[in-house]
């Protein structure tokens, strides 16, 4: 399955627009309500690795901090922007960030295990946020996060970008107004681990690099000694950190396919799937995978991860025919034939928020107050798909979810890995 890279993807996906459509809601009287920022939004980049970086330069503009507990990559964040003209301030930990009255919002780019307490942390000291996906590395954090942002009038926006791409609004519009008629399934292709191209494998532990706070970079997490593949990119492949290319891929292949059937703000009733791991079980998270989601009016959701799976991307299939849709492109067939150009399709009355960019979709939203396009709610129950399927991988059984109430039904030792106990002295609370 070939996907593009998140680098590239992040320099075209924008999408001219403007907000069509949203309920409106108690949340948007508060956010209109709620003083607004400088006419510049000033930016703290928290994590500056490589997403992090991507990131920094799509809103350099509007950077005036760079935050990492890396001190070489807080250096080279900030050279690179001086060479553009921006002197930026440097920090290394982040809470010095949010005691700035001279910082309007935060961009978090750190490893999974350290998104919940900076943006629920910086919702608190009057922040808006653009937080990386996976929003979480449990559900109750995610559910964390959305009170947050809701209790203290905060913009959240979830990194999962696809969104804000033109052929991904296509083919849910055209889904969601009844163009394939009724839907059968959808097939969610995503990539398996690349760890082998990122690591030498095995290595031993050995100690920390001087420029790594290493302590804090494993914060809430359980206490490990250093490894050179359990941290920067290869974090993504452990348990304590992530979810493995399930959260990393599915919090964007799953988040369309939930967008297309209009279930964005909830999410299945029950859940179920098997993996292959590692050989060498260096790497703890799943090598190959496959699930299934049921939502409440009967539809399957299909993911597999990895070798021998559906292509990558999102298959939509329905009674009058397939949509697929990837990074890129977009593919439509209808009554057997396939459309020439399927952005010449109407789509029908239902309209769907269209961005002009994830980043600057984010930026405007913190000047009007509109809640952005990938809101925290979005982001987490987008995120909570992801780990039902990590859990019903790790536990060999069948969930049954109650997505109102955010529960698993009937399983203690399932429903205690929505959760995640924090290393003293971190708390959510």
């Amino acid at each position: 399955m070939s996907q593009p890279t998140r680098r590239s993807f992040l320099k075209s996906s924008a999408a001219a627009g403007a907000l069509l459509t949203l309920p409106a809601s108690t949340y948007r009287a508060a956010l209109l309500a709620a003083q607004k920022p400088s006419e510049s939004v000033r930016i703290a980049c928290i994590g500056v690795g490589a997403q992090g970086r991507g990131n920094m330069g799509a809103v350099k503009k509007n950077v005036v901090a760079v935050c990492d507990v890396d001190k070489d990559r807080v250096a080279s964040a900030a050279a690179d922007l001086e060479k553009a003209g921006t002197k930026a301030q440097t920090f290394s930990d982040y809470r010095k960030v949010l005691e700035s009255k001279d910082i309007d919002a935060v961009l978090i780019s750190t490893p999974d295990h350290w998104h919940a307490l900076p943006t629920v942390d910086a919702c608190k000291a009057g922040k808006d946020v653009y937080t990386e996906k996976p929003l979480s590395l449990v559900v109750t954090e995610g559910r964390a996060m959305v009170k947050a942002a809701r209790d203290n009038k905060r913009i959240v926006q979830t990194g999962s970008q696809q969104r804000s791409a033109k052929e991904f609004r296509q083919a849910c519009e055209l889904v969601r107004n009844g163009a394939l008629g009724k839907i059968k399934e959808v097939k969610v292709g995503l990539p398996g681990p690349n760890w082998t191209s990122k690591a030498k494998m095995p290595v031993p532990d050995s100690d920390p690099p001087a420029a790594l706070d290493y302590d804090f970079w494993v914060g809430p997490a359980p206490e490990r000694k250093y490894n050179v593949n359990r941290v920067h990119y290869l974090f993504r492949f452990f348990w304590d950190y992530s979810g493995g290319q399930q959260t990393n891929f599915g919090a964007h292949h799953l988040d369309i396919a939930q967008w297309g059937l209009g279930m964005d703000e909830s999410g299945p009733v029950a859940v179920e799937g098997s993996a292959t791991f590692n050989k060498d079980k260096w790497f703890e998270t799943p090598e190959t995978a496959k699930q299934t989601f049921t939502y409440a009016n009967g539809v399957n959701v299909l993911c597999s991860l990895g070798s021998g799976g559906y292509p990558g991307g999102v298959t939509f299939e329905g009674e009058k025919g397939t949509i697929h849709v990837n990074r890129g492109s977009i593919s439509v067939t209808l009554n057997g034939a396939k459309v020439a150009d399927p952005y010449k399709l109407e789509t029908g009355d239902v309209k769907l928020y269209v961005s002009n960019g994830h980043h600057a979709n984010w930026i405007e939203c913190i000047k009007t107050r509109k809640p952005p396009i990938c809101d925290v709610e979005i982001g987490h129950r987008s995120a909570t798909v992801c780990h039902l399927g990590n859990i019903a991988i790790r536990t060999g059984k069948k969930l049954q979810w109650d997505p109102a109430k955010e529960e698993i039904v009937g399983d203690k030792e399932a429903a205690a890995m929505l959760t995640k106990e924090y290393r003293k002295p971190w708390s959510l609370g």
